[in-house]
């Protein structure tokens, strides 16, 4: 359990123990580019002996705005999300929603069969799914005892 300093504070104070927390396992946005990026969707990836899948939370990307790539065992997840129209309006405390452009990359080992990669979107949920190739999965062989 976190101790309680900083507990009660109003927002004007800085960021939270939880912000940084989230900054440093979510990371940063590169300086370069902190313009442009200001997000980083969720990722879950599970692997099986046949495939690995990879499952990316991007709600409110439209289907039109996500491009896949896989190159040189590398995936890489890109796009944007669109934010509406900026306008001023009382009530605001904090405003959490993030949009613009993002990126997310990983290393695939080179049992993936980068040819049969198939993707789906559905409510907001992109799941990529990365059959291996044969010669990767498993085989069971029965032992003679003689």
């Amino acid at each position: 359990m976190l101790p309680a300093i900083g507990r009660g504070k109003s927002l004007a104070v800085g960021p939270s123990l939880d912000d940084f927390i989230e900054k440093f396992f979510y990371g940063w946005p590169r300086f370069e580019l902190a313009a442009e990026t200001t997000w980083a969707p969720r990722v879950d990836v599970r692997e099986s002996d046949k495939e690995i899948v990879v499952e990316a939370e991007l709600p409110g990307v439209e289907q039109k705005d996500i491009k896949v790539n896989v190159a040189n065992n590398v995936l890489t997840i890109s796009g944007e999300r669109r934010g509406e129209e900026k306008t001023e309006k009382k009530g605001y405390s904090r405003i959490e929603r993030h949009y613009g452009k993002f990126e997310r990359s990983f290393g695939l080992p080179e049992t993936v069969n980068a040819d049969k990669v198939s993707a789906e979107f559905k409510n907001g949920v992109l799941t990529l799914t990365l059959p291996k190739t044969e010669k990767a999965k498993p085989k069971e062989i029965n032992v003679a005892v003689k």
